[in-house]
C-alpha cells in the first residue's frame, strides 16, 4: 500500500471515530436508531392510538386508522409493551383510560315469573329546606354547561348542588359510548351522589347516523330512520329509567333552535323522541322545551331576546348553537320551576317566619 493510500485510510478511520476514540455513527445508523425508537414508542402508545382511532367519526379515515392501530395494539399487548403505559396510568389515577367501553347498561326490571315489572311510581313530593336540602346533580354535553351554572347560582337555600358544578363533557352524547359512556357514568354518579333531582341535556352531538354499542345482531340505517329512532329511543328511555330507579326526579333540557336550519331539523327529530319518552313517565320526568323559548316572533333563530325586564339581551353564542349567560338564566328559571313543582322547596319559609 502506498504512503498516500495509508494516509487516506487513516483519515477514513478518524472520521469513523469521535475525539475520545468511540466509533462515530453514520447517517444510516442514526436513521435506523430513529426508526427503531419511533417503532418502540408507537408500540408503547399503541393502546391509546387504537382508542383514538376508534373514537374518530365514521368514515374511510377511521377505517384506515383502525386497520393500522388494531394490529399494533395486539402486538404491544403480546410483547407486554403496554405494561409501562398501564402502570403510569395507574399511578396517575387514570386506570382503564385506554379501554374502549361500548357497554350500554339499561335497567330492565322483571318479576319472579319473568314478566316486566311495573314502572316506578311518581317521585314523592318531599319537602326540603336549608336544614335538609334537596340534592341536585346537573350533567350532559356542552350545551348543559352555561345553563347548568345558572341553575346552580339560582338554586336557592333549599337546594344543594352536588358533583362540583355542571358535569359537562364536550362532544359526547348517547350515540357514542366509546367516546364517553354516559350510561355507566350516570349510574355510577347516582350511586355516589344520591341526588333527589337530576338535570340532563343530551343530543347536541347525536344528530348523526353512526352509533356504537349496538346490541348483538342489531344494525341501523341513517339518522332519523326507523331503526335509528328505535335504538335512540331505547337509549333515551334507558337513561330516564336509570335516574328514576335511583328515586330521583329528572328534568331533561331539550335542544334549541339553531342558526343552521338543517341542524335544527335534526334537533327536532331528537326532541320528538325525548318528549315522547318523557310523556311515558309522568311525575318522574319533565321535558324543558328550549326550541320555542329561543325562537324569534317569526319562528326562526335569533341571537337576542327580551329578558324579564323587557331589555334586549344576547342569549345565544356566536356559533349559533350554545348559550350566552342570559340564555342560560332563562333556562335555569324554567328548570327550577319544574323542580319546584316536583318538590316542596318553599314551605320552610313560612315555618321560619312563625
Amino acid at each position: 500500500m502506498s504512503t498516500d493510500d495509508t494516509h487516506l485510510e487513516r483519515q477514513r478511520r478518524r472520521r469513523r471515530t469521535t475525539d475520545d476514540g468511540r466509533r462515530a455513527l453514520t447517517a444510516g445508523h442514526a436513521l435506523v436508531i430513529a426508526v427503531l425508537a419511533l417503532a418502540i414508542g408507537t408500540l408503547l402508545n399503541a393502546p391509546g392510538l387504537h382508542k383514538a382511532a376508534y373514537n374518530q367519526p365514521a368514515g374511510k379515515e377511521r377505517d384506515l386508522a383502525l386497520a393500522v392501530t388494531g394490529p399494533l395494539a395486539s402486538v404491544s399487548h403480546a410483547l407486554l409493551l403496554d405494561r409501562p403505559r398501564k402502570g403510569l396510568q395507574s399511578v396517575l389515577g387514570r386506570s382503564g383510560e385506554d379501554r374502549i367501553d361500548t357497554a350500554i347498561v339499561i335497567p330492565v326490571a322483571s318479576t319472579k315469573d319473568g314478566t316486566t315489572a311495573s314502572t316506578p311510581p311518581p317521585i314523592r313530593r318531599l319537602a326540603f329546606g336549608p336544614k335538609s336540602r334537596m340534592r341536585l346533580w346537573v350533567a350532559g354535553d356542552s350545551l348543559v354547561i352555561v345553563p347548568g351554572w345558572a341553575i346552580i347560582r339560582a338554586a336557592g337555600r333549599a337546594i344543594r348542588p352536588v358533583g362540583g358544578g355542571p358535569d359537562g363533557h364536550v362532544a359526547t352524547g348517547l350515540e357514542r359510548p366509546d367516546v364517553f359512556n354516559w350510561f355507566t357514568h350516570v349510574a355510577d354518579e347516582l350511586r355516589t351522589l344520591k341526588p333527589n333531582a337530576v338535570v340532563l341535556d343530551f343530543g347536541g352531538n347525536d344528530d348523526h347516523g353512526y352509533m356504537t354499542g349496538l346490541p348483538k345482531g342489531v344494525g341501523i340505517d341513517g339518522f332519523g330512520s326507523p331503526s335509528w329512532t328505535t335504538e335512540y329511543r331505547r337509549r333515551v328511555g334507558g337513561i330516564m329509567d336509570t335516574v328514576n330507579r335511583a328515586h330521583a326526579f329528572l328534568v331533561w333540557i331539550g335542544l334549541p333552535i339553531t342558526r343552521d336550519e338543517a341542524q335544527t331539523q335534526r334537533f327536532d327529530t331528537i326532541n320528538a323522541i325525548v318528549q315522547a319518552e318523557a310523556r311515558k313517565r309522568p311525575g318522574r320526568v319533565a321535558f324543558v322545551d328550549t326550541y320555542a323559548m329561543f325562537a324569534s316572533d317569526a319562528g326562526g333563530f335569533t341571537p337576542y331576546l327580551q329578558d324579564v325586564n323587557g331589555n334586549q339581551v344576547l342569549v345565544r353564542s356566536p356559533d349559533g348553537v350554545h348559550f350566552e349567560p342570559a340564555g342560560g338564566a332563562m333556562i335555569a328559571r324554567l328548570v327550577l320551576h319544574r323542580i319546584n313543582q316536583a318538590f316542596d322547596l318553599t314551605s320552610w319559609r313560612k315555618k321560619a317566619a312563625q
